[in-house]
């Protein structure tokens, strides 16, 4: 069973997202691609974050239509902050030992890995599908690579990180999307239109909820 996650805090969902989970996921043939809305991030946020409620319930309206893309409660469910060690860790212990897993990732959040907990250990639970990102090149994720002193190697063959555990890194271009959460929730505080930038269901929700209207969300 080949299966792909892409967490994040969703905050809200927007069509970068969508289709970076559904150009990976046909990419690389995978039966589903898992949205995991964050519970707690660990990392203090500069912003402050929607319920947990309101972000799965986006996050499910938004894969509706994709029979690719599947959403997990995973982390909504479980006590305290969520790690990402500890998802991946579930995700193994619920489908079982013939488990494909690849964890999909910008190479922004990716070059700030050695801040995630047990770092070094979410390489034995996962392939990593590294996302491009303007103004990233191939010889910084060497580098970063060998900093982490994790004992990935080259293939050049195949193009891709090989890992001592089986896992690979790969790293992937896909339609570049400049789509902003941040931009997103501003244009929402300030009475703008947000279409076209999420899904009409998601934008509908917002609207309904009254959801990043408060100042905080400026």
């Amino acid at each position: 069973m080949k299966l792909g996650i892409l967490g994040g805090t969703f905050n809200p969902i927007h069509f970068g997202h969508l289709r970076v989970a559904e150009e990976i996921g046909e990419d690389l043939g995978l039966e589903k691609v898992y949205l995991i809305p964050s519970g707690i991030p660990p990392h203090k946020s500069p912003y402050p974050i929607a319920d947990f409620s309101h972000r799965l319930e986006m996050a499910r309206l938004a894969s509706n239509t994709s029979p690719l893309l599947e959403v997990w409660d995973i982390e909504g469910k479980r006590p305290g902050l969520s790690y990402s060690i500890e998802t991946l860790k579930l995700f193994h212990s619920h489908f079982g030992f013939k488990l494909e897993l690849f964890f999909i990732i910008g190479i922004d959040a990716f070059m700030e890995i050695k801040t995630w907990k047990e770092y070094q250990d979410l390489f034995r639970y996962a392939s990593f599908v590294v996302i491009n990102r303007p103004g990233y090149n191939r010889e910084e994720l060497f580098t970063f690579l060998d900093s982490l002193t994790a004992g990935f190697v080259w293939n050049p063959e195949r193009k891709y990180f090989s890992h001592p555990s089986g896992n690979i890194l790969l790293k992937r271009d896909t339609t570049l999307m400049d789509i902003s959460a941040s931009r997103i929730r501003e244009m929402v505080n300030k009475g703008k239109s947000i279409r076209f930038l999420v899904p009409e269901a998601v934008r509908e929700y917002i609207e309904k909820v009254g959801l990043y209207l408060v100042h905080e969300f400026a």
